[in-house]
């Protein structure tokens, strides 16, 4: 069986960015595939995917979603109800029939609310010149919010002080049970009322959330074990390993588990691969290291579909590095093949893990071949630029 049949768990080896959602279209164009499980991130996943004219942002929704792939939002997703159905408006727009069908979302997952956006907005903007790079999105603050019950106020939590009493963080199974949700959402309210005021009263969200729970499939148990058992699964990671909560360079990291092992807890033993996806240069949204940064590579490669954030901050890209490569791939305890992507860039250079002066990188395609297997190599976010091979490993089978 070729390495690309069975359960796939796509993860990005840098920063972010590295085109995993145009990867994940190809593998769902390219195999039949029960759904598209997201195993971590929330609503700051930005997975361009461009199909017979047709272009998408995936954000929440899985990127097979072209495919006509569901997806399903497991218990390690934070899920933001505005922001997706915004989303399923775009899909619509773009001739995806009732995109909130193909959805299904594990009750257990966290719920991103406007009062974690606010926040998490009022934290960065008070930082200054000394910014994280945060997406804007809620999703640290969600993540953190979910650590306190138990704390006191005053107390230090993740490097953030405690500044009122917390409750219980709402989580998605929440949303069809008003009484549990609106005890929860008082509690949230009263806690950031100090940082943050968004114009959505509790009763409001009351209201449209019991519409979200009734617009989606809220699973529970083991739904991931029950796809998994019914067909081939595709994992989409959000972000980079580079910027993994545990393994990336603090404090310009994200909130979540990048690597996959939120993937591998969801399939318990069952046999999968692990690709991992690079560009042929190396990339990053907003502030943090960059070592290999370089402008003549910014100018060289103008993106689509990237721009400046207003609270993520600039698109930055420089020269593969060769060092950061292979640290990204034992974060992951190792991947079983690689997703080549921005084959179409030239004149390209690569800093040799030893630290040594930038080399000239004439045949990417071939560099990544001498580390692991090739398995996917495209040239951008279209589709018909994609070519999946027949690959085997047996890293993780």
């Amino acid at each position: 069986m070729s390495l690309l049949d069975g359960h796939v768990v796509v993860v990005g080896l840098g920063f972010g960015d590295e085109g995993k959602g145009a990867v994940v279209d190809a593998l769902c164009a390219a195999r039949p595939t029960t759904a598209v499980v997201r195993f971590n991130g929330g609503a700051q996943a930005a997975h361009n995917v461009v199909v017979d004219g047709r272009h998408h942002t995936f954000s929440q929704f899985g990127a097979g979603t072209f495919a006509g792939v569901p997806t399903h939002l497991s218990r390690f997703v934070l899920v933001e109800p505005f922001a997706l159905a915004a989303e399923a408006r775009q899909l619509e727009s773009v001739g995806v029939r009732n995109p909130l069908s193909l959805l299904s979302v594990d009750g257990r997952a966290l719920l991103t609310t406007p009062f974690h956006i606010h926040a998490n907005r009022a934290r960065e903007e008070a930082r200054g010149e000394k910014r994280h790079g945060s997406c804007g999105k809620g999703i640290g603050e969600t993540v953190w919010y979910s650590l306190l019950p138990g704390a006191e106020p005053g107390e230090v939590v993740e490097n953030q002080e405690v500044v009122g009493t917390p409750g219980e963080a709402p989580t998605v199974a929440d949303c069809a049970r008003p009484s549990v949700l609106r005890r929860k959402l008082d509690a949230l309210a009263r806690f950031y009322a100090p940082l943050a005021t968004p114009s959505h009263s509790v009763d409001d969200l009351v209201a449209l959330y019991r519409d979200f729970a009734g617009a989606v499939r809220i699973t529970d148990g083991d739904e991931t074990g029950r796809l998994a058992d019914a067909g081939r699964l595709v994992f989409e990671g959000a972000q980079g390993v580079l910027l993994d909560q545990h393994h990336g360079f603090h404090p310009h990291t994200t909130w979540s588990t990048t690597t996959p092992h939120n993937a591998r807890a969801l399939l318990g033993r069952r046999p999968h691969a692990v690709l991992g996806v690079m560009r042929t240069y190396l990339t990053r949204h907003g502030a943090g290291p960059l070592p290999t940064e370089s402008a003549a590579v910014l100018a060289r490669f103008p993106e689509a579909h990237n721009e400046t954030g207003e609270f993520q901050g600039a698109w930055r890209a420089g020269h593969l590095d060769e060092a950061l490569l292979d640290y990204a791939i034992a974060a992951c305890d190792g991947v079983d093949a690689l997703a080549v992507t921005h084959l179409d860039a030239t004149g390209l250079r690569v800093v040799p893990g030893d630290g040594s002066p930038a080399v000239d990188l004439p045949d990417p395609l071939a560099w990544f071949g001498t580390r692991l297997p090739v398995a996917v190599a495209g040239y951008g976010p279209d589709r018909a630029g994609y070519r999946v091979s027949e690959a085997r490993s047996t890293i993780n089978a």
